[in-house]
C-alpha cells in the first residue's frame, strides 16, 4: 500500500485523487450490487421450484387464550395510567423513576384490585 501525504498535496492533486478514488469506489459498489442481485435471484429461483422447505405456520390452530393481567401499577396524577408489571415499563413510569421514586410508590392497594371482583368467603357451619 502507499502511503501518500495529503497535506503536502495541492488542491488539484486532491481533487484528482478525489476523482479517482470516486471512480473506484463506483465500480467496486456496482459489481458488489451485481453480485447480491444475482445471489438474490438464484435464491428466489431456487424457492420457487421447492428446494427450499419453508415451515408454514399453523393456520388451523387458534391463538392460545391468555387470562387478562389485572394492574399492579398506577399513576397517580392519571389514575387510568396502568401497568401490570409485565412488558415494557410505561414513560410514566420510567421518569418517576428517574426523578427518584421507587416502583413501590405505585403499587395498587390490593383493595382496590378486588374492587372491580367479588371475593368469595367461604362459610364454615
Amino acid at each position: 500500500m502507499v502511503k501518500l501525504r495529503l497535506k503536502n498535496m495541492d488542491l488539484d492533486e486532491l481533487w484528482r485523487l478525489h476523482e479517482e478514488l470516486t471512480k473506484i469506489l463506483a465500480e467496486k459498489i456496482t459489481g458488489e450490487k451485481l453480485e447480491l442481485e444475482n445471489r438474490l435471484a438464484q435464491l428466489r429461483r431456487t424457492e420457487h421450484l421447492g428446494k427450499v422447505a419453508r415451515p408454514e405456520a399453523k393456520a388451523d390452530r387458534p391463538r392460545r387464550k391468555y387470562p387478562k393481567v389485572l394492574p399492579k401499577y398506577s399513576n397517580p396524577s392519571v389514575p387510568t395510567e396502568t401497568w401490570s408489571g409485565r412488558g415494557k415499563q410505561p414513560r410514566w413510569l420510567v421518569a418517576a423513576l428517574r426523578s427518584g421514586h421507587k416502583l413501590e410508590d405505585f403499587l395498587i392497594a390490593k383493595t382496590e384490585k378486588a374492587a372491580g371482583h367479588k371475593v368469595r368467603r367461604g362459610q364454615h357451619s
